[in-house]
């Protein structure tokens, strides 16, 4: 289940509660992976540079409602404006690999970011995907640049070999404020048939939709149909279209679409070729969240049912740790990896909180071969000194991070840590402040 969300905030703040946005209170199965697409936070240089230097506030926002529930920032991208995130439920952390990111501007004919696209790209169980946060120019007159825009992002390429180029993907979703407008009706009779609720009689005088017809770069591509108000333009903080001088004309210009690539063709015993579908995508909701109103458009999600065929089905490494763990003596941690497996010396096992926001976010580590003890064929075992283990205790997990493939390849099983039997004696905030210090070494390490 994945869920995917497309906001231009227009440089405001979160909001205090994005509970129905991001579907927490629905009775459905928990989402495996939120990707999150917003434009126009705020990139004041002020902001920005701050920004380039700690978690911009965006993403602290979601990554504080997130990760109690057991999702890790996995991936972000952000270039001016324009901000991608990425979560995902632990489980599936050890079958995510390849993870690369891209930018491209398209603003001043390519010289400034407040427009373009941003885009992170994965191999998840062995079936690439990739999504597309784009913002393309705004105004009526300017379909021509937004198309044009939009097979210029189509165009990058991703660094790293062996990396397939955007529509080389097994999945593609391109979603973001694309600016698209209603053409040909005036203002009257578009509102007019938004307060009747005929929105079909907008759809075939939507700019994306009749440019799907003609342009065949954009034929591939899948939408669930508009079957909610026009997300643009607004009055902040209410469902009124826009009461300013401008009038703006109501327009979805916020938009979520999807393309699947046939992976395999084989002959069959006739001699003529069939499809293996061995993946598919499937549209569960499509709509609008007129309750938000921090911006003058309204945020738009897409829950996706994603099957595939799995060409992975074992972690690349599986741990656990040994024993009863305190902060009473030195603690074992046993790991086993495929042969396949690519190690390194920078490799690294991370003790991690359960409610871990990303993968920076441990509470200290062990080297894979500066802090082995013992090796044998099937296994290996790495130690950590009880002076780094937290003395208040509480419910860990252990995290294997690749660095040949900068991510995680191997998780274990949430454990308890018990608390130190002498923690009584001294102050509880004093020993939390001094384990939550990340270790010098680690952080010269430039966050790998």
């Amino acid at each position: 289940r994945l869920h995917v969300v497309t906001w231009n905030v227009g440089t405001a703040s979160p909001p205090p509660d994005v509970t129905s946005l991001l579907q927490l209170d629905s009775l459905d199965p928990a989402m495996d992976m939120y990707v999150i697409g917003l434009q126009e936070v705020n990139s004041r240089i002020t902001n920005f540079l701050s920004d380039l230097a700690f978690d911009d506030p965006w993403s602290i926002f979601f990554m504080t409602v997130l990760s109690p529930l057991g999702y890790m920032k996995l991936s972000s991208i952000r270039m001016q404006g324009l901000l991608l995130l990425i979560f995902v439920k632990h489980v599936h952390l050890p079958f995510i690999r390849d993870i690369h990111t891209h930018y491209i501007r398209t603003g001043l004919c390519g010289y400034w970011g407040n427009k373009g696209g941003v885009t992170v790209r994965m191999s998840l169980y062995g079936r690439t995907i990739c999504f597309m946060n784009c913002h393309l120019p705004a105004h009526m007159e300017n379909t021509e640049q937004r198309l044009d825009d939009f097979e210029k992002i189509l165009e990058m390429q991703f660094e790293g070999e062996n990396v397939p180029s955007t529509l080389d993907h097994d999945v593609l979703f391109w979603f973001g404020d694309l600016n698209f407008r209603i053409a040909d009706y005036g203002i009257h009779f578009v509102r007019e048939s938004i307060n009747n609720k005929r929105y079909s009689l907008l759809w075939e005088k939507d700019q994306l939709n009749m440019a799907k017809k003609k342009e065949a770069f954009l034929q591939d591509f899948i939408e669930g149909p508009l079957q909610f108000k026009p997300t643009y333009k607004f009055d902040l903080y209410s469902d009124v279209y826009d009461t300013s001088e401008k009038k703006r004309k109501p327009a979805w210009t916020d938009r979520i679409l999807w393309r699947v690539k046939n992976l395999c063709q084989h002959a069959s015993k006739e001699g003529e070729f069939s499809e293996e579908q061995t993946i598919s995508v499937t549209l569960n909701n499509y709509i609008s969240h007129m309750s938000y109103g921090i911006s003058d458009h309204k945020p738009v999600t897409g829950t996706f049912g994603l099957e595939l065929k799995p060409l992975l089905s074992d972690p690349l490494v599986t741990l656990h740790p040994e024993g009863e763990w305190s902060p009473e003596r030195d603690v074992l941690i046993s790991y086993s990896a495929l042969p396949e497996f690519p190690s390194s010396a920078w490799d690294w096992i991370g003790l991690f909180k359960v409610a871990f926001r990303h993968v920076n976010d441990y509470v200290t580590y062990a080297w894979v071969e500066d802090d082995e003890v013992s090796s044998s064929k099937d296994s290996k075992q790495v130690y950590m000194s009880a002076s780094e283990i937290p003395d208040m205790g509480g419910e860990y997990l252990l995290c294997y991070y690749s660095n040949n493939l900068q991510s995680i390849v191997g998780i274990s099983q949430p454990f308890q840590i018990q608390p130190n039997r002498t923690l009584v004696e001294r102050d509880p905030t004093q020993e939390e402040n001094s384990w939550m210090q990340k270790p010098d070494s680690l952080e010269s390490q430039n966050e790998f």
